[in-house]
């Protein structure tokens, strides 16, 4: 099948997902995952009206924005980095990406909040938090997310937008939305606090339906769109 077509379809299920939680399908924004395809691919799919692209590999990333560009100038598309971070590496995150999805440390925030270049918009930002309490997964914990807001919230030239989290894979549909559940009681933690935020990042292809049921304002879809990946380039 087609990009365009494979859009249409996982646009469709947004949709029905929306519908059995009584949500609006306007309230979750698609979030369409282009690691490891080309320019060529984006471009199909803005065509048919995808707006928002994440990428994990910076380098690969950075490339791509910039092949888009030169062959569609036109196009105003909305790049978010989802990846992991590294500190030598937020200088070209601040300067060619609105969002970032994965802060959990106070130094990333802090460096992309003095490296985002004079004349962009504040750089979106998300807190990614460790919702499965697994030891090998990236994000603060729940009981550290409060302070991390906090420090977060105060910087100039980036704005905390929201939470994001990947939770260890359940097939179950029913256990899926525990962990989604905790980073939407998280988000009102935070709100409580004067914090308030608008974003809950969290939902894939596998467990988009129980993401949306718990709130989820954005879901990440890649393969689902694009086709199987290849990572041998």
């Amino acid at each position: 099948m087609s990009i365009s077509t494979q859009l249409a379809a996982v646009r469709h299920a947004i949709d029905q997902s929306c519908q059995t939680a009584g949500r609006e399908p306007a309230s979750v924004t698609l979030l369409a995952v282009s690691k490891t395809f080309g320019a060529d691919a984006v471009i199909v799919a803005a065509d048919a009206g995808q707006v928002a692209f994440g990428e994990n590999y910076l380098q690969e990333a950075v490339n791509k924005i910039a092949e888009v560009h030169e062959l569609r100038p036109e196009l105003n598309l909305d790049w978010h980095f989802i990846g992991p971070i590294q500190s030598n590496k937020t200088r070209p995150i601040a300067e060619n990406f609105s969002w970032v999805h994965a802060v959990d440390r106070e130094k990333i925030a802090q460096r992309l909040s003095e490296q985002r270049p004079e004349g962009l918009p504040p750089l979106n930002i998300c807190l990614q938090v460790n919702v499965s309490g697994e030891a090998s997964k990236s994000g603060v914990s729940p009981e550290e997310l409060p302070t991390l807001a906090k420090a977060v919230a105060g910087l100039p030239n980036i704005q905390l937008r929201g939470l994001m989290a990947i939770p260890e894979p359940e097939a179950d549909p029913a256990r899926q939305r525990a962990p989604f559940a905790l980073l939407r009681e998280l988000q009102q933690q935070l709100a409580a606090m004067g914090i308030p935020t608008d974003t809950l990042s969290m939902g894939m292809s596998g467990d988009m339906q129980a993401a949306i049921a718990e709130g989820a304002t954005m879901v990440r879809i890649g393969t689902a769109i694009f086709g199987k990946r290849d990572y041998a380039n």
